[in-house]
């Protein structure tokens, strides 16, 4: 069984200047996203909130119904196969 060693100020880390490079540069970066996400939300806590114009309310509202209106038509279509398939079911139980 191997024994622990003990870290002290004469323990070398091996790490090349190339690794420690990649981990200082992998910080930076991570630091500078989230300052600039912080300063991004900040700035939109001060943009007023958009304003939807008639014309949009009107658009939005014309696709809500007429996308009700295909599904409505869809559901008729799927109970129009249904009762076939049952007719077809009671034909060939008989």
């Amino acid at each position: 069984m191997a024994t622990p060693k003990e870290i002290s100020e004469d323990t070398v880390v091996g790490l090349s200047l190339k690794t420690i490079y990649i981990i200082i540069a992998a910080t930076v970066l991570l630091a500078l996203g989230y300052f600039k996400l912080e300063a991004g939300i900040a700035e939109a806590k001060l943009l007023p909130e958009p304003v939807i114009s008639r014309t949009e309310y009107d658009l939005k509202d014309e696709l809500i119904r007429e996308t009700i209106m295909n599904t409505q038509e869809d559901v008729e279509e799927i109970k129009t196969q249904l009762d076939k398939i049952e007719d077809r079911l009671f034909e060939s139980t008989r």
